[in-house]
């Protein structure tokens, strides 16, 4: 009997059955991987996979021929040498199921940093009572979002919707329609020309070869001392000393850093002591929200009909691309 290898601790039991339903009805069975030693001794098997998989493990996957990973970025698995059969391998990806949760982290974030909430937990912190002075706001900013998946399409709509007074949006190229909440889109060879004089940068971007040195010290340096860096994709896109000199030389007014290099950041790394940081661990995603996770399931749930009809899938990674 085929298998289908999962390793996805955050499945209810419901979710179980409804996967459990889909396969049985196809005459696949299901073995499920608490942890990484079970997934290694279990995987050698499994024609299908899905769940958060160490790339690691992947090369003893002898059967492996659909890789559906419960995260957006992919960055582990493009190479054809995480594969023991990387040209039989179809890699998908859950991109659409993460723009909920982390556009509203973004969210709380730069109304944090917009009304100065680092300043104030210090402020309480030490007892005081005191008004520190003006703070910013949503309403009438000017912001530019690179990458415009779901991620920065949740978060253009909810800026939109808090009176934002303009929302760029960038991106690889301009074959898409964007969305509504975007009054202009750009490719990122014209990233310098839409970032002069903006409250906000958000970077929601995956690792690629193009994206990595996106926001380079030149590019900070062109940067208006009232700017806001928010980056939610993967630390590599930006270089961390220039934006660590820039913060503590008060030429960027905050960041607010999900994502870093290297993961996990190293207890004496000098980002925890740049000025104005918010830094969370890698966190705005995940499956903390339960939205999320129904999310997730339901689009894996529905490629694997297709998958065992044998219709195209939804959500193909592009392994030379990265996404």
């Amino acid at each position: 009997m085929a298998k289908i290898g999962i390793y996805a601790t955050f499945l209810s039991e419901e979710q179980k059955q409804k996967i459990k339903k889909i396969a049985s009805a196809y005459g696949y069975s299901i073995a499920y991987f608490k942890d990484t030693n079970e997934a290694a001794a279990g995987i050698a098997d499994c024609e299908i996979l899905y769940g958060y998989y160490p790339a690691s493990l992947l090369p003893h996957a002898e059967k492996l021929r659909w890789l559906a990973t419960a995260s957006a970025g992919v960055d582990s698995y493009l190479e054809d040498c995480v594969y023991a059969h990387p040209n039989q391998v179809i890699v998908t990806n859950s991109a659409g199921s993460y723009g909920v949760t982390i556009s509203e982290h973004m969210i709380m974030v730069i109304l944090m940093l917009m009304r100065r909430m680092p300043e104030y937990t210090e402020v309480v912190r030490q007892r005081r009572w005191e008004n520190i002075g003006a703070v910013r706001s949503i309403l009438g900013s000017r912001f530019t979002i690179v990458g415009m998946g779901d991620i920065g399409t949740q978060l253009a709509r909810r800026l939109k919707a808090l009176g934002a007074a303009h929302i760029t949006g960038v991106r690889r190229s301009l074959s898409k329609p964007a969305d509504p909440a975007f009054q202009q889109v750009v490719t990122l060879d014209q990233l310098p020309q839409v970032i002069q004089d903006i409250d906000v940068l958000a970077l929601c971007v995956p690792s690629t070869r193009e994206t990595e040195g996106l926001l380079s010290r030149e590019i900070i340096a062109q940067l208006s001392p009232k700017t806001l860096i928010v980056n939610v994709g993967r630390g590599s896109a930006i270089d961390q000393e220039a934006l660590i000199e820039a913060l503590n030389a008060e030429r960027l007014a905050g960041a607010a850093l999900d994502v870093m290099t290297p993961e996990p950041l190293p207890p004496d790394h000098p980002l925890y002591q740049a000025k104005n940081v918010l830094l969370t661990p890698h966190i705005s995603g995940n499956m903390s929200l339960g939205y999320t996770c129904e999310v997730n399931v339901d689009m894996f749930c529905r490629n694997l009909v297709r998958y065992l009809e044998g219709e195209p899938l939804h959500h193909v990674v592009n392994r030379t691309i990265g996404y």
